[in-house]
């Protein structure tokens, strides 16, 4: 089975609910699962697609799928 190297991204500006630290989260996708991740303490946040999708506001311009 082939390793696939999974992409993290930092999330400017972000601030982690958990801890306050800001521009501590990473942000990545596994097995279609997004993820939030602090690189402080032990916060994560799971939400499928679906999810995402849901949560979106009128603030919110559109989803990004890169």
């Amino acid at each position: 089975m082939a390793d696939t190297k999974i992409k993290k991204r930092f999330v400017a500006g972000a601030k982690c609910p958990k801890c306050k630290a800001m521009d501590s989260i990473m942000l990545y996708k596994l097995n279609g699962v997004e993820t939030v991740e602090c690189t402080e303490c032990d916060y994560t946040e799971q939400q499928a697609d679906e999810q995402v999708a849901k949560k979106a506001t009128g603030d919110v311009i559109g989803v990004f799928k890169p």
